[in-house]
């Protein structure tokens, strides 16, 4: 993939705060068209996800796995997009010339980074902000399996798909892309992004 939740996980999101993560998701939602405010907008969107090694979920079905949280970004490496600001802070440096022409998104997954989280005025828990961690940080082994979706032809895995939540695939389902994998038109409706998802050493 390159760029020029969940429902019945058993996931929660954090405390708003800053914390220690790691990559483990990297989802390819396709086109996506949503509405807000009265204005409709159409973007190839990606959703990029991280465990916090050092922050357990306390009770529950989840309980003693990482609290988890996920960003969605449009897949856009231009100046003003939120991927390359946040990718450029995590990294530590601007994208070379060459980079900006097709810059490998899987190079992400398994990265260590620092997570700002913090609340949005309705109360729901967001991603703010993404850098590098400190130099001569260790970060607890990883804990979740990395999970890489893409709907381009030659990576598509049905399977993976399979594995993905009811509202991450639904989304999926409605985008182009994947009704051109499919050979049909697929469409239930969907909306907007919070319609389906709940909120809850780098070498890139």
């Amino acid at each position: 993939m390159k760029a020029s939740e969940p429902e019945s996980t058993g996931y929660r999101a954090p405390e708003p705060g800053t914390y220690l993560a790691r990559c483990v998701r990297l989802i390819d939602l396709g086109t996506q068209t949503n509405e807000y405010q009265g204005q409709t907008t159409t973007r190839r969107q990606v959703l990029v996800g991280w465990e916090l090694p050092t922050e357990l979920i306390p009770d529950g079905e989840a309980q003693g796995l990482p609290f988890f949280i996920a960003k969605f970004y449009t897949l856009s490496l231009h100046e003003k997009a939120n991927l390359r600001h946040d990718l450029v802070n995590w990294r530590g440096k601007e994208f070379t010339v060459k980079e900006l022409k097709g810059f490998d998104l899987v190079k992400i997954l398994g990265a260590p980074s620092m997570l700002t989280v913090t609340l949005s005025e309705s109360g729901k828990t967001r991603v703010t902000g993404v850098t590098a961690i400190p130099r001569g940080t260790t970060l607890l082994p990883q804990v979740n399996e990395s999970i890489y979706f893409s709907l381009e032809a030659d990576e598509f895995d049905n399977k993976v798909f399979d594995s993905l939540s009811d509202g991450i695939k639904n989304m999926i389902k409605n985008s182009p892309e994947y009704e051109a994998l499919m050979g049909g038109a697929l469409n239930d409706g969907f909306q907007n992004v919070d319609d389906y998802v709940d909120d809850e050493g780098i070498s890139f």
